[in-house]
């Protein structure tokens, strides 16, 4: 309340002086005070810097100097093509050394690296490959050949593949060419959004078979960890539909088995890299399934998150939005635990479009009405004024993903990007990843770069890393 009289004593000020502007030159006072009220306004821009911290700030601006007025501006290209020359860049070096605090929008499914799955992963006994009809790939362990199945006529041992193959270099860069979306010409490889998605989701298939056998997943996770932390992370919240997974004899784990699974590796990595805080699950659905299935799911994440109320953060309903069922189509379902009693935190993904004016452009307005603790990418919140208000004045984070929204086609230039707006006006954001592993990163020192350079401009400064990074622990 004090903050809002505050702002309102300083909008009658302004306005009074406009009042008093004359035809002639303006108040050079008057237009330095206008301009450290607005600068004041953006992400960062209340944040009070040492005098350290001013020095290395000055250093950053150069740096930023240098790069925007380069031949080519890093995030107005794909970033498939960009990434090995962000790599360069002396501004990134300096973020990969940055505590970044927490990642907050990751999805388990694409955590670690597609190059561990295939040169660590595949290389394991027991491996089985199948290719599909549609040029995909299907994984499979199993102590003996498996049966056929409707995507799957003739399952081969990848050993004995790959020894026939003889080009085993070759032959795992194809398999990690299922695995990922990236491609030397993206722009033509992915004419347009729905191209793209395909690709998607389809990688997201392959990788299943590998990740949901029960001794990776718990390897995987670990090694999540490990990418997470390298980058200097220090909590993380991951997304996942807890996939059911299964051992060797063909035993199949529950939900349970697998969250506990998640509880233990999570001690063991705290326990060897005791800087590391811990992660937690946003249990999440597909939104292509029914009213009575999100139903179900609901009810079924109300009781995992009482049983499991360290892991286990709340609920999501994930996949396409474009296209896809909404979250108002789902309303039964999500104001369930409220008809119960029960407590079940949402961190909806919403906006993830550019279809301005759909039924889908309103997801960010009825995430907010069911009371989402955060709104996943948030892209579309820029052209929903109400929304936006009510986000900040819940203190709503926007987990902003840069890289993500460029790959799968609805920014190509990040200076371009809605989050622009957002920054310059401070609202609550938070920088993540979403797929790293289908995108070709780890960690978050990419997006941090895209968002500081490409999104932020000239303007952002170490204040806005710092409330970026202070951000996603609040």
């Amino acid at each position: 309340m004090v903050i809002s009289f505050c702002q309102a004593v300083v909008t009658c000020v302004l306005l009074v002086w406009f009042v008093r502007v004359t035809d002639g030159m303006p108040d050079p006072a008057h237009r330095d005070l206008l301009l450290r009220q607005e600068a004041s306004r953006q992400t960062g821009g209340t944040v009070t810097l040492t005098a350290a911290e001013q020095k290395l700030d000055s250093y950053l601006r150069r740096l930023k100097e240098q790069e925007m007025s380069a031949a080519q501006f890093l995030p107005a290209l794909h970033f498939f093509k960009a990434k090995p020359l962000i790599q360069k860049s002396s501004i990134f070096k300096l973020l990969q050394k940055m505590p970044k605090g927490a990642a907050l929008h990751v999805h388990g499914s694409s955590l670690v690296s597609v190059e561990w799955l295939v040169k660590n992963v595949t290389y394991r006994p027991n491996c089985y490959i199948c290719f599909t009809w549609d040029n995909s790939v299907r994984f499979l362990f199993s102590d003996r050949q498996p049966f056929p199945r409707w995507d799957c006529f003739y399952w081969q041992l990848l050993e004995t593949l790959r020894a026939r193959v003889g080009d085993p270099t070759g032959f795992d860069n194809s398999l990690m060419q299922h695995l990922t979306l990236f491609t030397e010409d993206p722009d033509n490889q992915y004419p347009n959004q729905d191209v793209v998605w395909e690709k998607f989701e389809k990688a997201f298939i392959a990788a299943a078979g590998l990740i949901t056998h029960a001794p990776v997943l718990r390897d995987y996770f670990y090694r999540g960890l490990e990418e997470l932390h390298s980058d200097n992370i220090m909590y993380v919240e991951l997304r996942s539909g807890l996939s059911r997974t299964y051992d060797l004899d063909g035993t199949i784990h529950d939900k349970v088995w697998t969250l506990k699974t998640f509880q233990e590796v999570t001690k063991k990595f705290i326990a060897d890299h005791p800087d590391f805080v811990g992660t937690r699950i946003i249990i999440s659905v597909h939104r292509a399934l029914s009213v009575s299935e999100v139903t179900a799911a609901v009810k079924e994440a109300i009781q995992l998150q009482r049983d499991f109320p360290d892991i286990v953060a709340g609920f999501d309903i994930v996949g396409r939005e474009d296209g896809g069922r909404t979250l108002w189509y789902f309303r039964k379902a999500l104001s369930l635990p409220a008809e119960l009693g029960a407590t079940l935190s949402y961190f909806f993904h919403a906006g993830e479009t550019d279809d301005e004016g759909t039924d889908v452009d309103q997801n960010v307005l009825d995430a907010l009405l069911f009371n989402t603790k955060r709104i996943g990418h948030g892209y579309a919140l820029a052209h929903h004024p109400l929304a936006k208000e009510l986000s900040r004045k819940g203190n709503v984070a926007v987990e902003l993903c840069p890289i993500s929204n460029q790959v799968l086609k609805l920014v190509s230039d990040l200076r371009n990007h809605p989050a622009t707006v957002l920054m310059a006006e401070g609202h609550p954001m938070v920088i993540s990843s979403d797929d790293p592993s289908l995108f070709g990163t780890t960690g978050l020192s990419y997006d941090f770069y895209q968002a500081f350079v490409g999104i932020g401009g000239l303007k952002a400064n170490l204040g806005t890393l710092k409330e970026l990074a202070g951000n996603s622990i609040k």
